[in-house]
């Protein structure tokens, strides 16, 4: 009854149809967040690396600390895979891939990247998620038509990052 009551309205009024990229529509896409969680990744091996360093290994400060940096690293590897899977499926469209052919090979190339990450205790690893999260912001944002700079990270580790110039 409600569908007929709003169909009679949009018929008498002329109402504009609406269109929308996802249920809400809330329109909110930014890779920020998986450029974040890829650094946090290199950050928590770097802190590894560190923690490894050190004279006393079997303490369990030792081994809380060192449980804690690999629980960190692979929720935000998976992080990383999550908003860059959220921005694909729901932001990209049939018309930008046509533009940037490049997509759909670097998307598989982020999911792997991200899962290797999560595997290892690789600085590599870690780096080569953060440059393609970079260059899928760089696409990204491009596709808004917002030109983009690369910075160094104000926080460890320091590594460059894509960031819109607002």
């Amino acid at each position: 009854m409600l569908y007929q009551l709003l169909n009679q309205w949009d018929e008498t009024f002329g109402l504009d149809e609406a269109r929308a990229h996802c249920d809400i529509p809330c329109g909110i896409y930014d890779p920020h967040l998986a450029q974040m969680a890829a650094l946090t990744v290199i950050r928590m091996v770097d802190l590894m690396e560190d923690l490894v360093k050190g004279e006393i290994k079997e303490t369990m400060t030792f081994h809380n600390s060192l449980t804690r940096y690999i629980l960190i690293k692979e929720e935000h590897a998976e992080l990383c895979k999550r908003e860059i899977r959220v921005i694909f499926g729901d932001f990209i469209k049939k018309e930008h891939v046509e533009k940037y052919p490049e997509l759909p090979t670097l998307f598989h190339k982020i999911m792997q990247a991200g899962s290797k990450a999560r595997q290892s205790a690789s600085r590599e690893a870690g780096l080569e998620l953060l440059a393609l999260v970079n260059r899928f912001a760089e696409i990204f944002w491009e596709i808004k038509g917002i030109p983009t700079k690369r910075v160094k990270a104000p926080y460890k580790p320091e590594e460059e990052i894509v960031y819109p110039v607002l």
